[in-house]
């Protein structure tokens, strides 16, 4: 059987979906016209320089942000339902939302009542994941006692803690030692093998190029590139075998600046 062009499957099909979206804040046109469609159980990477648009793009697929124009669905739901949408996603924003006079076990019981999630399964799930990223012995103290990467660990439990069917995760790996790395990225290839869709941002291009099914770059507000990882070093310069990620990515953005000068 020929495999349906992901740009023409209906919404429902999709983890997340956009048709057109678009953002303006005024006269500035912040993204434009994104069109993605992304399978269920996968790892998306969102690439991008500063200011490229892509909180912008994660705030109106997390319904934070209308859209100017255009659509959007997760989970086959419209993001303008905001509660449906919500309801299915967890959010790891660049800064990770916690209460420093809470301490990591109060925090993450709060954000599972805010959830409705059942109290024993909660407080089961909220040990194994404290225990699995190395935050057990200090989940009694205060959280604004912790350094930059504890935070980070939390706000990443928090995102995960109600196994959603989508996770945005922004700058997951942000302030953490390579051990603590290398345990975050385990987790999300497990919650993936689980059926999680992942919507993954970072800076870090050998995170991405690790765990990412496919890649996306935005440059400028707009999608210049998409493919698998392999498929976009292949596509660059890097044509010995040896290329990088970081490499592809650096060449995607020179030759559209390039073209767009030239234009």
């Amino acid at each position: 059987m020929t495999e349906t062009n992901p740009a023409t499957r209906p919404p429902e099909y999709a983890a997340i979906r956009t048709d057109g979206l678009t953002r303006r804040f005024g006269s500035t046109v912040a993204v434009s016209d994104i069109d993605i469609s992304i399978p269920r159980g996968t790892v998306y990477g969102f690439l991008g320089p500063n200011g490229a648009g892509k909180t912008t793009t994660i705030q109106m697929l997390t319904t934070l942000l209308p859209p100017s124009s255009g659509a959007g669905w997760v989970m086959g739901v419209p993001i303008t339902n905001r509660d449906r949408v919500k309801s299915h996603i967890g959010y790891l924003p660049h800064e990770s939302p916690v209460y420093e006079s809470f301490t990591a076990r109060e925090q993450l019981a709060y954000a599972a009542d805010l959830r409705r999630m059942e109290a024993a399964a909660a407080d089961e799930r909220i040990e194994t994941l404290l225990d699995r990223i190395d935050l057990i012995d200090a989940a009694n103290d205060r959280i604004g006692t912790y350094s930059q990467g504890m935070r980070r660990k939390v706000g990443l439990v928090q995102a995960l803690l109600h196994e959603p069917d989508v996770a945005f995760l922004d700058e997951p790996t942000n302030g953490l030692d390579p051990r603590a790395s290398r345990t975050v990225m385990q987790m999300i290839t497990e919650q993936v093998e689980a059926g999680m869709t992942v919507f993954l941002s970072s800076h870090i291009l050998s995170v991405v190029e690790e765990l990412a099914d496919t890649v996306g770059v935005l440059y400028e507000g707009q999608l210049v590139a998409e493919d698998t990882p392999a498929e976009l070093v292949t596509r660059t310069e890097c044509t010995d075998g040896a290329g990088t990620l970081e490499e592809a990515f650096l060449d995607i953005t020179t030759d559209y600046t390039t073209t767009a000068n030239v234009r």
